[in-house]
């Protein structure tokens, strides 16, 4: 269960090596997090992600976890949820894509869309009703900014974001009452090991305030963070621009 002041127990991480989950755990292990479930594809650097966290008190595993792998969803996570409660659950894997490669490859684009979109569909579901089951919890979405109005640089990764923040939104809504939260989180530009090969945008912001304003959220019980904040007067300006003169923009 949650202390008083919002910090959880027990953290399931999606998406194991993100490293905005992992500044996240960072934070929530500061406070009082005990337990965290890493999941995500076997690999090197999950089993490092995994020593860090040991290294700084908490008991950490780790559970072999595919997004594309919708089939087994229900088997590996619920070995998850029948370990115990889980106070947290943290939706965080996704991939950026290439754009312009995946324009040339339709195969790559349904990737990038079945990663961010599918895989999140299938995970929250699973997850949504088995923190319904405990009767607590909350589930914590990394969406983007980039969901709120597809551009030309970038409009498959955004779909796909535009597609699970719709998502997050209307779970939230199907369990308001339940004793389940769902919080939307919508980052700007991160910088982060995916985006260190693009220009830097305007109101770039990193992985650490990203985690504190999830952090933050959770102790309000927000529905929907921005990171920054300046970002949700940005994007409802972007939002409501002409289409012709939102082609024009330099994003």
């Amino acid at each position: 269960m949650k202390d008083a002041f919002g910090t959880p127990q027990s953290l399931l991480i999606l998406g194991g090596t993100s490293e905005i989950a992992l500044a996240t755990a960072r934070r929530l292990i500061a406070r009082r997090t005990r337990t965290v479930w890493l999941a995500g594809r076997p690999s090197p650097a999950l089993e490092a992600a995994a020593g860090q966290l040991r290294g700084l008190g908490a008991q950490v595993r780790t559970i072999a976890f595919d997004a594309l792998e919708a089939d087994s969803h229900e088997t590996v996570l619920g070995k998850v949820f029948a370990d115990g409660d889980v106070d947290m659950v943290l939706l965080a894997f996704g991939v950026l894509g290439d754009q312009a490669g995946d324009e040339r490859d339709p195969a790559g684009a349904v990737r990038v869309a079945q990663t961010n979109y599918t895989g999140a569909v299938s995970t929250g579901l699973v997850c949504a009703r088995a923190l319904q089951a405990q009767g607590h919890g909350s589930l914590v979405v990394l969406s983007s900014v980039a969901g709120e109005r597809a551009r030309r640089s970038n409009f498959i990764y955004g779909s796909s974001k535009a597609g699970l923040d719709a998502f997050a939104q209307g779970l939230g809504d199907a369990l308001h009452g339940t004793g389940v939260h769902v919080m939307v989180v919508r980052p700007g530009f991160v910088r982060t090991r995916m985006t260190a090969h693009l220009p830097e945008a305007p109101l770039a912001t990193t992985p650490e305030a990203v985690a504190l304003a999830i952090e933050t959220g959770l102790r309000r019980r927000s529905e929907t963070v921005w990171v920054p904040g300046a970002l949700r007067v940005v994007m409802s300006a972007l939002r409501h621009a002409p289409r012709p003169l939102f082609r024009r923009l330099p994003v």
